[in-house]
């Protein structure tokens, strides 16, 4: 089990710490409720390290991005990030990541922890092309500075201008008294914030200046738990459970990020695919009476039959209802198509909705 750089300081902190894709990370500190409601009405800190950092550089690097991902990277100015897949030969998704445009010959891909190694394997077997690459992830920390009063928090801690950084953009500079630090307009929580990734030996520094700049607007730190009701709000995959391998991006609604402008691995098939029309897709869904709907739970239909299954659910803190996502046939996606979810012996009856669960 690797360790983060900051773990003693979440022991401190009273964190349960859990194992998580090889990692042991903090899953609470609070509770999921509290810490949920800290990100959407004020500012929380996830510790996520164990994220993968690859960086691909050199005059072939735009080229070998282009050939296993499926966004269209030469739309990337420096300081822009993209959200973007890479596709496996036989019509799943291999992972979701974000490319970062840091110079004019060198991207960071960030990549998610469980499939670190299996996306460093990838990209090695499929650079044939001869860019320069090399797994950076041990050392690199990440903090999720996430919620409304994030900006106003964080402003006194470095010199650039936290309010111009528009959404998927970033900036390198100074923060929390470190430099060369990438203070990125991302998250995976819909209630806006940056994104701070540094070198392990700023972690601890950085850490206690964002604590203290943020006491004063409520900050706390937030675990893992509280990031999958907060995505799960939004409607944002997940890997391993939303998507994998064996999914198609399109029945996933990964449609928009998936550029038929270049070739790319498995595109003469996926735009085949796209052009046949989908079977099932997945949808978003609010139980209608109690009852917790859970990852692998069937879903059923009005006689009992069984057409799909859960991939996420919880009961949401910010709605205080059970929402979840879920791949069903064409005939049952649209907005307001009832369904049921098998919650043991009981057929709860749902709804299916649109995307965001949370409006803000």
């Amino acid at each position: 089990m690797k360790n983060i750089a900051l773990s003693l300081t979440h022991e401190a902190l009273g964190a349960k710490m859990v194992p998580f894709a090889g990692f042991n990370m903090p899953v609470q500190y609070e509770g999921v409720n509290i810490e949920h409601e800290t990100v959407r009405k004020a500012v929380g800190v996830f510790d996520v390290s164990h994220m993968g950092e690859f960086l691909i550089e050199g005059p072939k690097a735009l080229a070998l991005i282009q050939k296993l991902t499926s966004n269209d990277a030469s739309k990337l100015t420096i300081g822009k990030a993209q959200y973007t897949y890479f596709p496996n030969e036989t019509g799943g998704v291999i992972d979701d990541f974000i490319v970062y445009k840091l110079e004019e010959e060198s991207y960071l891909l960030v990549v998610n922890a469980g499939n670190i190694e299996k996306d460093w394997k990838w990209i090695q077997s499929n650079n044939d092309i001869g860019a320069d690459i090399s797994d950076v992830s041990d050392t690199y920390s990440l903090l999720a500075i996430q919620g409304p009063k994030a900006i106003e928090a964080m402003q006194p801690l470095t010199s650039h201008n936290l309010s111009d950084i528009k959404f998927y953009n970033f900036v390198v500079g100074d923060f929390a008294g470190a430099n060369d630090v990438i203070i990125s307009a991302t998250g995976y929580t819909g209630s806006g914030g940056f994104e701070i990734y540094c070198k392990n030996k700023d972690a601890q520094k950085i850490w206690d200046n964002v604590f203290e700049a943020g006491a004063k607007y409520g900050i706390k730190p937030i675990g893992l738990a509280a990031r999958d009701t907060l995505r799960l709000e939004m409607g944002y995959c997940l890997y391993g459970n939303d998507i994998d391998e064996t999914t198609s991006p399109f029945e996933a609604g990964l449609g928009w990020i998936t550029k038929f402008t270049k070739d790319f691995t498995n595109s003469e098939n996926l735009a085949e695919e796209k052009k046949n029309g989908l079977k099932r897709k997945l949808i978003a869904f609010e139980l209608d009476e109690k009852g917790i709907p859970r990852s692998g739970y069937d879903i059923v239909d009005t006689d009992g039959n069984v057409i799909g299954k859960v991939t996420s659910g919880t009961m949401s803190p910010s709605l205080k209802k059970a929402i979840g996502l879920g791949y069903v046939p064409m005939d049952y996606t649209a907005v307001d198509s009832k369904i049921h979810i098998q919650i043991r012996k009981n057929a709860v009856p749902a709804t299916v909705v649109k995307l965001p669960f949370y409006k803000g």
